[in-house]
């Protein structure tokens, strides 16, 4: 893997794109589920287009659809009573960068496939004392060699989920191809997600914990420990194929979707191959949408976050004997306590600010796959490549431009740990299979 050239830029940069016409200045509410720590900080897409419109379409495109996103073109701020924070909706603008750099797709493609040091040149760093200060939407456009151009975006968390996120891009797609109305229009409130008066916790929450816990508890944090050591990325492609035979594993008495499959055969690799005490209680925390799942239904275009985070829990000696029968199973109950009365409970329990998301021993596993992202087009054509900029001990089910129904697993962990995650997530397949398939690591 090369360093990639540095960005050159041109003029006075950054600008700021503010909304082509006036919008509402007022203060916009976020909920518990948008304003909680584990949410603060942005979510980084990169995309890789063959041919870049001009950058002047874009910045008008932009600016159009800003009116209809206001709150991107605000900033963040902590509210009156201290304790939330909320969105200044002034009007102050997007972040907008544009740079060159001499190398072409293809050979970004081939010398730099997978996140690493070197694409951070490929968001413009807006210097800001925190986190808070930083504008909500940061976009830089690098024009490439070839006329192809590197899309990165910076989406503040608190203010979409994966499923707004990609709204928002494909809105502003729209806006630089047509001059026609949005086909769906964003719903900015959050005020179906308030809390009850008074809250009322009526469920377990075991994905989260309070920070009051005993400092000297003799649990072993594995994610401090992973954080500690220098991590390494590892991109494993899972195509239908490969999909269906991982699927097979637990048929015919366990009928199980995509996800809960592959979720489930991660999590199981993911413990192996760390080599945890047996005895050890794991977590898997992974979103599910829950848009739906309200009565009644969030509304659409709702680009908030409309999502929790279910909680998977075993001991490390069950799901490390070679089975995703077990794994599956606990998935699919997660998922199956997602329900209004679990939703209105963790907003209530989130009113407790000491409430945190228990990462210690935790996989967290976020689905980009099926949110639409790797179609984004602006005008030349769909995305050659589409994914995070920055990879982290967090896993992501990303798109694989081109295949739909093909999801590209990504997760950062130590050398060492690297070379046998693979091995457990290959392990699986017959030999027949390794031979038809030499693209599974990429």
């Amino acid at each position: 893997m090369q360093e990639l050239p540095d960005c050159l830029y041109e003029g006075k940069q950054p600008t700021l794109i503010t909304p082509s016409s006036p919008t509402p200045n007022h203060s916009l509410y976020l909920s518990n589920l948008d304003d909680h720590h584990f949410l603060r900080f942005s979510i980084k897409y990169l995309y890789l287009f063959q041919k870049s419109p001009s950058s002047q379409t874009l910045k008008d495109s932009l600016s159009m659809i800003l009116v209809d996103y206001y709150p991107l073109a605000g900033r963040i701020k902590v509210s009156d009573n201290s304790t939330k924070l909320e969105v200044d909706c002034n009007g102050e603008g997007a972040v907008f960068a544009e740079a060159f750099m001499d190398i072409t797709c293809q050979e970004f493609l081939e010398l730099s496939p997978k996140p690493n040091k070197s694409w951070r040149k490929l968001l413009f760093k807006v210097q800001a004392p925190s986190f808070l200060d930083t504008p909500p939407l940061v976009i830089q456009v690098t024009h490439l060699r070839c006329g192809g151009m590197i899309l990165c975006t910076a989406i503040n968390h608190c203010l979409c989920d994966g499923i707004g996120t990609s709204q928002f891009l494909h809105a502003w797609a729209h806006a630089n191809t047509t001059k026609a109305p949005l086909l769906i229009q964003p719903s900015h409130s959050r005020h179906m997600l308030d809390p009850r008066d008074p809250p009322r916790v009526t469920h377990s929450h075991p994905g989260f914990t309070r920070t009051t816990v005993e400092k000297n508890s003799p649990t072993f944090n594995i994610c401090k420990h992973l954080q500690s050591q220098p991590l390494a990325p590892i991109t494993l492609t899972f195509t239908p194929s490969l999909i269906l035979s991982l699927k097979k594993t637990c048929a015919p008495s366990l009928k199980c979707t995509t996800f809960e499959a592959l979720a489930a055969h991660t999590w199981c690799s993911w413990a192996r191959s760390l080599d945890l005490p047996l005895t050890m209680q794991v977590k898997l925390l992974f979103s599910v949408n829950m848009r739906k799942k309200l009565t009644p239904e969030l509304p659409q275009g709702y680009y908030g976050n409309g999502f929790l985070l279910a909680c998977a829990e075993s001991k490390v000696q069950d799901l490390v004997n070679g089975n995703i029968y077990h794994a599956v199973k606990l998935v699919q109950d997660a998922k199956a306590r997602i329900t209004d009365a679990y939703v209105r409970s963790t907003i209530d329990l989130l009113e407790d600010k000491t409430v945190k998301t228990d990462v210690s021993c935790s996989l967290v596993i976020s689905q980009w796959a099926k949110l639409g992202l790797e179609e984004l087009d602006f005008g030349g054509g769909k995305p050659m490549y589409m994914g995070s900029l920055t990879s982290d001990i967090y896993c992501l089910f990303l798109p694989v431009a081109g295949n739909c129904d093909a999801i590209r697993v990504q997760v950062s962990l130590p050398e060492d740990v690297v070379k046998r995650l693979e091995y457990y997530m290959v392990k699986f397949l017959d030999a027949k299979e390794k031979e038809e398939d030499h693209s599974l690591a990429e």
